[in-house]
Order: C-alpha cells, then structure tokens, then sequence
C-alpha cells in the first residue's frame, strides 16, 4: 500500500472526450486527490462542456496562460477566431472561475502546483527555446529558478511533454504532459514544435512510498476522432493533425 497517491492532469484546453476519459482512469484506479496544473479550456473542441465537467469537481488549480489570455482579453476585446468561438460557448460562471485562479498553489505540504514556472504562467519550466531548438535546463539552472520554492515536489505544465526530473538535495519536478492536445507549434520566443507522438491523453500519478516519491506517466486512450472532427468544424485542421498524430 502507498502512503499517499495523487493524480496530476493539466493542459486539458477544452478537450472534453480526453477529460473523460482521464478521470474514468483515475477513478478506475482509486485515486481520489486530483490536481490541475492549468490551460483548462482554451481551444477549438468543446470549451463549456469542459468546464461544466471541470468546475464542479473542486479540484486545486493552478492558472495557466490561455486561462488568463481568456479573461484579460474578453475585457480588453482582442479577437482571434478560436479565441472568439472560446468566449461564445463560455457562460460568465465558467468566466469567474478561471478569474480565480492564482499563479501558484501549494497543496498537501510536499508540493508547488504552477502552469509554467512559479514567476510566469507562459514560462517553460523544464526547457529551453532557443534559435537552434529545444533543449532540457541544466540542474543549475533549475536550481536557481527554484531557490525560493520550499516544496519537495514542483508540478508543471504547459510544454504537454511528459517529464521527471530529479534535482540535487532531492527536489523532484513532474510535468505530466498534456490531456487534450498532444502537439503543437509556436512561434515564441522562436518557432518550435513540441510533441508526445501518439494521440493519447496524458497525466501523471505520484505516489508515496517508504523509500520515496515514485511517479508513474499514464497514456489514455480516448475518443479522439471526435475531438479532431470538432476541430476541423471550427476551421483548426492543424489542431487536427495534432490531436490525431501526436505530432507538429
């Protein structure tokens, strides 16, 4: 028996068939302390059925960069068109509840939920980007951008690449990679692509043993073909080779 187990999902954006999936998995499993690492509902799938499945089941959650990019902009009218159909399907219930959500969470004593990095929501933790690629963060570095953080185990997000990594002195960072969107392409701070290289939804679990933490990455598989059909209805057909391939 563990002493503790918790499940980890982050990077949902609105892939409602992912979610469910995800969370049947979880419950199968016996596993009732969940976390959220952010990005809950930003994409072309379905934005209010997430968050009518999301929402009510408490969970903490820290906010991510396309969580806050919804509520700043529908206040500030920027327009993108999945931006657009995102804040058309959202109710001002699922609006006030991405509004409270904080940079940062510390739960269960041991661990530093954030979507990023604990400074920014639209940071990545675990890479770098640079003109030539991406590339891993020396333990120096992560380090440094850590030195303030109390917590045994940092929980982040946002590059939807599944990853453990072990520190010096025992800190351990877990990104359980992405429930909904399994590649993508950015053109910022250089254009890259970040991929898992299969369509399945990803989470991680944690578990506390005599010995210490010990982390399991979970690949679901879901009813993808209707999340990619819903993607090509709202003219995302690259959100569609994402989510069917795993790969940019």
């Amino acid at each position: 028996m563990y002493e503790f187990q918790i499940a980890v999902i982050s990077d949902v954006h609105g892939n409602l068939w992912a979610l469910e999936a995800v969370l049947e998995d979880i419950h199968r499993r016996g596993i009732g302390d969940i976390v959220n690492l952010g990005d809950c509902l930003y994409g072309p799938l379905d934005p209010a059925g997430t968050a009518r499945m999301l929402i009510p089941l408490n969970i903490p959650t820290a906010r991510g960069n396309e969580d806050r990019i919804i509520v700043e902009t529908t206040n500030q009218g920027e327009h993108s068109p999945t931006l657009d159909f995102v804040r058309e399907c959202l109710e001002p219930g699922h609006l006030e509840w991405l509004s409270t959500l904080k940079i940062t969470a510390v739960v269960y004593k041991d661990f530093l939920l954030c979507h990023g990095s604990p400074a920014r929501d639209d940071e990545y933790l675990l890479v770098n980007v640079l003109a030539g690629g991406v590339s891993h963060k020396k333990p120096g570095e992560l380090m440094e951008k850590l030195s303030s953080v109390k917590q045994g185990v940092v929980l982040c997000g946002h590059d939807h690449v599944p990853c453990t990594f072990g520190l010096p002195g025992g800190k351990l960072i877990v990104n359980p990679g992405s429930v909904g969107l399994p590649a993508y392409t950015d053109d910022l701070p250089f254009p890259h692509a970040m991929e898992t290289h299969t369509p399945h939804a990803r989470y991680s679990i944690i578990y506390k043993t005599e010995k210490g933490w010990q982390v399991e990455n979970i690949a679901v598989p879901y009813d993808w073909e209707s999340a990619i059909k819903a993607a090509r209805k709202n003219n995302r057909h690259d959100w569609a080779q994402w989510l069917k391939t795993g790969r940019a």
